[in-house]
């Protein structure tokens, strides 16, 4: 049988960025980050969500965190030089992102967002993220990630 690649796994394979990658059994359907975590066998610290915002502009930004963690939103604003930004509905991820909830990669999204990459991932050696498809996830470079999407690093949990 051949081995399943998702899009974000063909843009690193593009990109020559090594990675790793892992997946769990799923119905399909949305799975929080801690079941993730433990499907994979890996420490909550290095698994990250993908969350998405709008922000007061009517702008849209990506934030890559730690699945335990919570998004500060007002850090999150001031990262990105808005004045608030809040959760987009869960109804547009698919139209905005071309992603579904519980799929959402930072990498190959319909459009490149400015995405921000919570300071904590910058001491570890890779994060995981999610590999574009619920039951995906790759692990890579903090470094290789933002240089793939160019994000950046912020303080951004609460």
């Amino acid at each position: 049988m051949a081995e399943v690649k998702t899009n974000a796994m063909r843009i690193l394979d593009r990109a020559k960025i090594p990675y790793r990658h892992y997946s769990y059994q799923t119905d399909g359907e949305h799975v929080d980050g801690l079941t993730v975590a433990a499907a994979i066998g890996k420490p909550l610290e290095q698994v990250y969500k993908t969350l998405v915002t709008v922000g007061k502009s009517g702008g849209h930004y990506v934030f890559v965190i730690p699945v335990a963690a919570e998004l500060d939103l007002k850090k999150a604003a001031k990262a990105v030089g808005e004045k608030s930004v809040q959760m987009i509905h869960v109804k547009e991820i698919n139209q905005l992102t071309g992603y579904i909830r519980g799929g959402c990669s930072p990498i190959g999204m319909k459009k490149q967002f400015p995405t921000v990459l919570s300071e904590s991932a910058r001491a570890l050696p890779s994060v995981i993220v999610s590999g574009g498809k619920v039951g995906f996830q790759v692990d890579l470079s903090p470094n290789d990630l933002l240089q793939l999407i160019h994000g950046t690093f912020g303080d951004i949990e609460a």
